[in-house]
């Protein structure tokens, strides 16, 4: 029995993978690089306030998102260098890629919501300024900040969940540069021995050439 010969794919069906493909490589590429951005910049934002009482009054006490938890900072670099390194791995590497790009989003998103209403970082400030080792801050308030790094991060996850989807139809830069690479450095063949020269002959034998062209 004869094999049956699998039917080429349509020009319009290739056409429209190809078409998917470079809107959800400029879609993640957009939103990785973005989500990452946000990220990092809203940790360095506030995101608390409160007082702590001292001798002289209230004092002023202030939290900044990378003084309550460094993790979403560090998830979002490890998803910039994810989203970078798609491109540099195939098939399954690139699955196993995308995937720790979508998890970095996610734990980015949690972390952030689980720090929008943190005080652990007030509370030690304000045993330390009050001399207290039990004080704890007083009236306590939260800022957007965490919820704008939490958006962020949903921004990697979505960068994530289409390179699952859609990275099989995106392009390998290592590829590529190989085949550039090979392409731009063509061999070189070895100039002949000049017999007036006796250095050449002797590297014409030491490559185990006849010097005399013979």
């Amino acid at each position: 029995m004869e094999g049956v010969t699998a039917a080429p794919t349509p020009p319009s069906e290739a056409a429209g993978s190809a078409r998917t493909g470079r809107l959800s490589l400029a879609v993640a590429l957009l939103s990785g690089a973005l989500g990452a951005a946000v990220v990092l910049l809203a940790t360095r934002q506030q995101w608390s306030e409160g007082t702590a009482t001292v001798a002289g009054g209230a004092f002023p006490l202030t939290a900044t998102g990378s003084d309550i938890t460094g993790v979403p900072a560090a998830l979002a670099v490890v998803g910039l260098a994810a989203l970078v390194a798609v491109f540099a791995v195939r098939r399954a590497g690139r699955l196993a890629v995308a995937a720790v790009l979508a998890l970095s989003g996610a734990g980015t998103v949690a972390a952030a919501l689980l720090g929008a209403s943190d005080r652990a970082a007030l509370d030690e400030q304000a045993a330390q300024v009050s001399g207290d080792t039990s004080a704890t801050v007083a009236a306590l308030s939260h800022t957007a900040w965490p919820y704008v790094a939490a958006a962020g991060g949903a921004l990697l996850l979505v960068a994530g969940l289409l390179a699952l989807r859609y990275g099989r139809l995106w392009p390998a830069m290592s590829g590529r540069y190989e085949r550039a690479g090979a392409q731009a450095r063509p061999r070189r063949r070895p100039a002949p021995a000049d017999p007036d020269r006796p250095e050449d002959l002797w590297k014409a034998l030491d490559r185990g050439e006849d010097p005399t062209g013979a």
